[in-house]
């Protein structure tokens, strides 16, 4: 009951913070797990993420305290935290080390989600965000392995073999995927 609750509450609160996000005028983008739900992957059972510009976190920040969410600035300094009747959302301006831009922000399609149409990051941006997060300290192929398999015919892997490069984590986990014929080997 408690997880049919939970879902619930992360559903509505990506509903206001999308729409709210989205009458700003502010470019923003569906990240993570429930934009990998979005495009045919397993719904998340933890958090929502946004991802705005690094320039345009100030306003959007200021425009979603004004429009009555409790906006919270962690000791992180790569996100700040808006809370929607005590779910809380994850506005990202930093992913992977590297400030967002408006550029990565608008890598995204305009999709219905939970009938609220708002914009969701390419799968292939998506794929290389979450290539590119793996580290000695956060690298669970497992996790991986279900986002790869429901969005493989939705990405770019050239291209995100090209930028996730420098990534010796991601190279492997394109080297499993190739292996276990989840995608079709890859140019170097």
């Amino acid at each position: 009951m408690v997880e049919v609750q939970q879902q619930s509450a992360l559903r509505e609160a990506l509903k206001r913070v999308a729409v709210s996000l989205k009458q700003s005028g502010i470019p923003f983008a569906l990240i993570g797990g429930y934009a990998v739900w979005a495009r045919g992957g397993p719904e998340p059972d933890h958090d929502v993420d946004f991802m705005v510009a690094l320039a345009d976190a100030p306003a959007a920040a200021e425009w979603l305290a004004g429009d009555g969410f409790q906006v919270v600035q962690p000791p992180e300094d790569w996100l700040f935290k808006v809370y929607s009747d005590g779910t809380m959302v994850d506005v990202i301006h930093r992913d992977a080390g590297l400030p967002a831009t408006r550029e990565v922000v608008q890598d995204a399609d305009d999709l219905e989600v939970l009938s609220v149409q708002m914009p969701v990051l390419s799968a292939t941006e998506l794929v290389v965000h979450k290539l590119m997060a793996m580290d000695e300290h956060m690298c669970d192929f497992g996790r991986q392995l279900p986002v790869a398999r429901a969005l493989r015919e939705q990405v770019d892997w050239v291209r995100v073999r090209e930028e996730t490069s420098p990534n010796e984590y991601a190279a492997a986990f394109l080297f499993l995927l190739e292996r276990l014929a989840i995608i079709e080997t890859v140019a170097a």
